[in-house]
């Protein structure tokens, strides 16, 4: 390593896709590393100008100058400091070009500790770092001392147990659990796993709506880069042929992992039998979780639930200005989804929207004799059924925005 870099905070960013360059950004706005590092692995354009272009364009979030400066009319200023070397308002970003195999990245060199994944590609931590294609330990082979990925693992052998030095964090919920000494590499989930973390955790620390009998969520999710632009065929044993049907016209019904990754960032969610869809719709950022829960409940002495909509409200508003605040924000209202492009929340509670109904569950006397129970008589048990919507911005707000405050936490707590 380079003298003059060991006493400066350097990022690693391996992957410049969206989330790759929306982090850089994220982190240009944050200023709390002096130097980033971005692997493309390949050259990007004809010529500088066209790599700057593509850095400092989007057409979800507009220019990097209003997104760093809003309407002021403030510019960013960029310095040319050589081939491949640039800064961005005082911040140092070089562009390595020539590596896609994580172990031959020279982060050692660059004096990178922490690197971000985020090509969507390096998934599996099992995979040894000398793997022909690449792997997430050759990060740590070629230097770096941890690596998060932008995304969930996938250990493509089910026989294979996770190693030890892995784990999942979502930031505001489980993020303290993280150990230097022990995790080397992290899962920063997903944007639907991270929004739906925040929405759960509330409710499990309310004693009345902790005891969750059962649950299901689907995510109205917008369009992503593994969708079809237009009706292409399906890859070799694809069991999912609605991802390449057309994008742009199509409400396409799909799967989701959010409701297992849940179960690792909150264990009390294991006992619960939790499902889990999605349903892609043809926007370019910005979802919304549909959230149904029952809960075992109890009346008050006039007989009226406890659990309500305006119980459930109060949970969310007290999450807001409290243990949750800037993660989880409650709104009451009447919001679209353009309205959520850039907010910075992991999720944005739709008050307007949640609603509750309670009914009873009726059961004979000789159904509770099959499970010992005599009693003599039928029961009635009252249970309420919960309809709770969550905003986020899968793409920056939510995500990205939280992966920047899990990134800077693990890198303050580095050994």
């Amino acid at each position: 390593m380079q003298t003059e870099l060991k006493s400066k905070k350097i990022l690693g960013i391996n992957g410049i896709g969206r989330i790759g360059k929306l982090t850089l950004w994220n982190h240009l706005v944050l200023r709390h590393f002096d130097r980033i590092v971005i692997n493309s692995g390949r050259n990007l354009g004809k010529s500088t100008d066209d790599f700057i272009n593509y850095l400092t364009t989007d057409s979800t979030y507009g220019s990097m100058d209003r997104f760093l400066y809003g309407h002021t009319g403030k510019k960013c200023e960029i310095k040319v400091l050589g081939d491949d070397l640039f800064e961005f308002d005082g911040i140092e970003v070089k562009v390595l070009t020539k590596e896609r195999n994580p172990r031959d990245i020279p982060w050692n060199k660059e004096g990178v500790r922490l690197v971000i994944d985020c090509t969507g590609v390096f998934l599996d931590p099992t995979v040894p770092a000398d793997q022909g294609k690449g792997s997430l330990r050759g990060h740590l082979e070629a230097g770096a001392e941890k690596v998060i990925i932008s995304a969930p693992f996938k250990i493509k052998d089910s026989c294979i147990r996770r190693p030890d030095d892995c784990a999942m964090f979502v930031y505001g919920v489980n993020h303290s659990a993280y150990d230097p000494v022990k995790h080397h590499i992290i899962s920063a989930a997903s944007c639907t796993t991270t929004a739906l973390a925040h929405m759960i955790k509330p409710l499990l620390e309310t004693e009345e709506t902790s005891k969750i009998v059962t649950a299901s969520m689907s995510t109205v999710h917008a369009a992503t880069n593994n969708q079809s632009i237009l009706d292409a065929p399906p890859k070799a044993n694809s069991s999912d042929l609605r991802r390449n049907r057309m994008v742009m016209n199509n409400i396409i019904p799909t799967s989701t992992g959010a409701a297992n990754a849940l179960e690792e960032i909150l264990p009390e969610i294991k006992s619960v039998g939790f499902m889990a869809d999605s349903i892609r719709v043809p926007v370019s950022t910005v979802s919304l979780i549909s959230l149904n829960l029952i809960f075992r409940t109890v009346l008050s002495e006039g007989g009226e639930p406890i659990i309500s909509k305006d119980f459930i409200n109060d949970i969310f508003k007290k999450a807001a200005n409290g243990s949750q605040k800037e993660l989880l924000m409650y709104s009451e209202k009447q919001n679209v989804s353009s309205d959520m492009i850039g907010c910075p929340a992991a999720v944005v509670i739709e008050g307007h929207e949640n609603h509750t109904r309670t009914g009873f569950l009726s059961i004979d006397e000789e159904t509770l004799k099959q499970f010992g129970i005599g009693t003599g008589k039928d029961i009635n048990i009252p249970v309420t059924h919960a309809k709770i919507f969550g905003w986020y911005d899968n793409e920056f707000g939510c995500y990205v925005n939280c992966l920047g405050k899990l990134t800077k936490y693990i890198y303050k707590n580095m050994i």
